[in-house]
């Protein structure tokens, strides 16, 4: 007989993630150097916002960007992307406290590896910064194109600064979302976490998502379903062999489809490691490449070691059942998805697990009966 009930290894896994963001109304920022600004807009992430004034005459934007500094060690930044709306290619203020007093210094964001102090590639000027109420404030102006309307921007905050070596920031949703597209005209900053245009990586991300929640979180565990509980009934061999088999060679190919596109987008992203999430999907692709090798090494049902095939079998497909779901949460923690995404999947894995509890009750009727049949005949 197998093991006790693995369904309720899958409700184990269930959670939700709320993270609420703080935001300072702006209108009721004043400051100390009298700045007058057309329009402001409370930023939705990391507890900012930003000030500004548009001049068309010559082109040019007056800005103060205002977030929270709590960290008396960290740093504070707020970009302009002339090409993309990601943080890569960004040119950035960055403002810290040297020896209590707000320093700014302009940075070139090339890559998630090379953040260096440089020179922008537009004119700034009146760069100043302010240390006040638990908020550091960066001043500056800054040329934008004639023709402009918008301009992509970026912010975030950090832990640390060592000389001019940024520490590297969280990745938490909050921290991935700060970014957005700025109306010249003064409109609301739009976030393009929640409508904006989404840049080619995170449409990659969001394909690495799903591959891996449909053969991870979903098809593996579907496949080791049907092998569990359709097996015990003699007239479901050996369809339940070959349901069984054809479900994980798919989950295993598009889990692969999955594991290549998130190595993919680590070669990419220098600098920028998640480390619990990419060591358990090295660990799932080396699992279930075992798993593969489970078909071709599976001895006869009377031979001297199938027993230990059985173990090997079995305890590496459990394991990759747990880690799968817990790598897809691990996976919706980081990408922070439409909260509709995350309960359809919820929903899904509840209902897998709610068939698994009621095939498990079943089987063990099964069995029983089967061996009190056999016990008087």
């Amino acid at each position: 007989m197998a093991s006790p009930s693995w369904g309720l290894f899958f409700i184990l896994f269930i959670f939700l993630f709320l993270s609420p963001a703080k935001s300072r109304p702006c209108s009721s920022t004043k400051f100390s150097n009298n700045n007058l600004y057309s329009h402001c807009s409370d930023l939705p992430f990391l507890s900012a916002s930003l000030h500004s004034t548009f001049d068309s005459s010559n082109s040019s934007l007056s800005v103060a960007f205002v977030a929270d500094h709590s960290n008396a060690a960290g740093w504070i930044a707020w970009a302009v992307n002339p090409t993309s709306t990601g943080m890569v290619g960004s040119q950035a203020l960055v403002a810290y406290l040297e020896a209590g007093v707000p320093v700014v210094k302009t940075y070139d964001v090339a890559s998630y590896g090379s953040v260096k102090p440089s020179e922008l590639s537009f004119e700034v000027w009146d760069v100043a910064g302010e240390f006040f109420g638990g908020e550091i404030i960066i001043f500056a102006k800054l040329k934008v194109p004639a023709a402009a309307t918008t301009l992509n921007h970026v912010w975030q905050v950090g832990p640390s600064v060592d000389g001019t070596r940024l520490g590297v920031h969280e990745f938490e949703p909050e921290n991935l979302n700060a970014k957005g597209t700025l109306s010249l005209s003064g409109g609301e900053s739009t976030n393009t976490a929640s409508g904006g245009e989404i840049d080619p990586r995170m449409i990659r991300k969001n394909i690495h998502g799903v591959l891996n929640a449909v053969s991870w979180g979903l098809l593996f565990p579907i496949g080791i379903l049907i092998a569990r509980y359709l097996r015990v009934f003699p007239s479901a061999d050996p369809a339940w062999f070959y349901l069984h088999i054809s479900c994980q060679i798919s989950a295993y190919a598009i889990g692969v489809a999955g594991w290549g596109t998130g190595m993919k987008l680590g070669s990419e992203s220098e600098g920028y490691q998640v480390f619990d999430h990419r060591n358990i999907g090295i660990a799932l692709f080396s699992m279930a490449t075992l798993q593969m090798f489970a078909l071709f090494l599976r001895p006869k049902k009377d031979h001297k070691y199938r027993v230990y095939w059985n173990i090997y079998h079995h305890s590496i497909g459990y394991s990759i059942l747990i880690l799968g779901i817990i790598n897809v949460f691990k996976g919706f923690h980081m990408l922070s998805p439409d909260h509709k995404w995350k309960c359809a999947y919820v929903v899904t894995i509840v209902v897998v697990g709610a068939i698994a509890l009621v095939l498990e009750l079943v089987t063990w009727i099964v069995v029983i009966n089967r061996k009190s049949i056999n016990k008087f005949t």
